[in-house]
């Protein structure tokens, strides 16, 4: 669990936070948390960084269902 915030889109005030809890909710890509959060819709300097977390935050989910699936031994 993370537990600082860090701001990654300043012209629209979305942080971290954010760009994971729209991956959370069932976003499958940096352009639907782009749609959701308005994240590197404005000036775009924050897009860079904000694609990475979105990649590690779908990496994460991604993670957690694959262990929670049974295979037969």
């Amino acid at each position: 669990m993370r537990l600082s915030l860090m701001y990654v889109c300043l012209c629209k005030g979305i942080s971290d936070r954010h760009l994971r809890q729209s991956v959370e909710d069932g976003s499958h890509s940096w352009r639907q948390v782009q749609r959701e959060t308005g994240c590197g819709t404005q000036c775009g300097k924050c897009a860079c960084v904000g694609k990475q977390i979105v990649r590690e935050a779908i990496h994460e989910k991604l993670s957690q269902e694959v262990q929670h699936l049974a295979y037969a031994v």
